[in-house]
């Protein structure tokens, strides 16, 4: 709150805020991109990206579990006139080259023409699961062979970046993972969507990141999506301090949500829990058992201050980001050891 109250402001529409202006120079140096473009959301600046890489008719691919598919409110097809081609993820969400070949259409004039791919690191859907540098390597080398451009909806990259130091293996006992940096990041993708108010901390604000050319056509559709902010200075001044003092702490929440997952583990041979989703970073997604109901669950903690969300379905979600605490983490977990003597069950 300090760095924010202490920021030089100016006019962002006008391009003179310096404290939006050090954000943007910040950010595009430490991926290696010429240059950014500060937004109130990451979901307008995935869909900013979309118009700018498309035109109306265009056909991206994507995940059948993306977040621009599945949480931006049709934006795909309302802001850009562009149809998305889902192809079906791993476990996790995650998509291969082979499987982006595969969904590509023919240069003929009865199909849509395949402009441009999505991927997302970390996946939502699929439970804060990282992507290997060999898979999105890959990915981008068809992309360029194929003349399609590459948008990556990083709203928790730096959680990816973190845990790319951390990861042992695969999930599937492949050989140990490359780890990753921004640098690696910006050398594959035509553009970049970096959200600074998740585990970050930030009050709001994404950025997103590309080639001049990029950013100048960005820049125009922000204004029209209504995305062109004045004193905006304010908000830039917190993601310049999360950038220098929350990006290494993001280990703190992926240890965790690790004592979350165990937590949950531990009642899935009575039955209680069906199944929980491998934690690689801060998203803990579990299944509950058949005899249980997902809203008595959810309510059951909520009784006990312990707030989850439903994501369809019998899946339920647990988060842990800046303000969640050890001690917190701690009653979150006795709350959910004591759901089946509660619940009747185990």
């Amino acid at each position: 709150l300090a760095a924010m109250m202490a920021a030089p402001v100016g006019d962002d529409v006008w391009g003179d805020d310096p404290s939006v202006n050090e954000l943007q120079r910040v950010t595009a140096a430490m991926f290696g991109l010429p240059a950014a473009l500060f937004f109130p959301s990451g979901t307008m600046a995935n869909q900013c990206a979309i118009k700018v890489h498309t035109q109306p008719g265009d056909e991206l691919i994507c995940s059948d579990s993306a977040h621009i598919y599945c949480y931006e409110g049709g934006g795909i097809a309302f802001n850009s006139g562009v149809q998305a081609r889902t192809v079906p993820g791993d476990s996790q969400g995650r998509v291969t080259a082979a499987q982006v070949a595969s969904a590509l259409n023919a240069d003929d004039q009865h199909y849509p023409r395949s402009s441009l791919v999505c991927l997302e690191n970390t996946t939502n859907r699929g439970g804060g699961a990282l992507y290997s540098l060999d898979t999105m390597k890959e990915v981008a080398v068809l992309c360029k062979s194929k003349g399609l451009k590459l948008h990556l909806d990083g709203a928790r990259l730096f959680n990816a970046l973190v845990a790319s130091r951390q990861v042992a293996t695969h999930a599937n006992g492949a050989p140990p993972m490359s780890a990753y940096t921004a640098q690696d990041m910006g050398g594959l993708f035509d553009s970049i969507s970096i959200c600074l108010s998740k585990g970050l901390g930030c009050p709001v604000g994404s950025v997103l990141l590309g080639s001049e050319v990029f950013i100048a056509k960005a820049r125009r559709i922000r204004k029209v999506l209504g995305g062109g902010m004045r004193q905006s200075g304010f908000l830039a001044a917190a993601g310049l301090y999360a950038l220098q003092h929350n990006v290494e702490r993001l280990n703190e929440d992926h240890r965790r949500a690790q004592l979350l997952s165990a937590t949950l583990l531990g009642l899935v041979p009575c039955g209680f829990i069906k199944s929980v989703a491998p934690v690689s970073t801060n998203i803990v997604i579990f299944c509950v058992g058949d005899h249980y109901e997902p809203e008595a669950v959810s309510k059951a903690l909520a009784q006990q201050g312990v707030l989850i969300s439903g994501m369809g379905g019998r899946l339920l979600r647990m988060v842990t980001h800046l303000d969640v605490t050890d001690a917190q983490v701690e009653r979150a977990c006795v709350a959910i050891a004591g759901l089946p003597t509660l619940m009747g069950g185990c």
